[in-house]
């Protein structure tokens, strides 16, 4: 009988959905209050999950939820960045 790994599950800050880690990208915050997109979601700070799709990444950048889960000012180009990688996965 095979053992049923357990899947991580993590809340996306913009739908509030309940999703596998893996299908969602890490966003952190670090010590010094950079934010950046952690692929690896191995960087130390703290982190806010967003699903990968455009709609999520649209919803956080309008709302502000990456701003406020991080408390940290969110740069433009980490959207554009989230939605680079989304586009890019969305190809493979």
């Amino acid at each position: 009988m095979a053992i049923q790994k357990k899947v991580p599950l993590r809340k996306c800050v913009a739908t509030g959905e309940m999703l596998p880690k893996k299908s969602m990208i890490r966003v952190v915050r670090s010590k010094e209050g950079e934010v950046s997109v952690d692929l690896t979601g191995k960087k130390s700070g703290r982190g806010a999950y967003v699903s990968k799709s455009e709609q999520a990444v649209e919803i956080a950048r309008k709302k502000n939820v990456l701003g406020h889960h991080l408390e940290a000012q969110v740069p433009e180009e980490v959207y554009e960045e989230l939605i680079r990688v989304i586009r890019r996965e969305s190809i493979l």
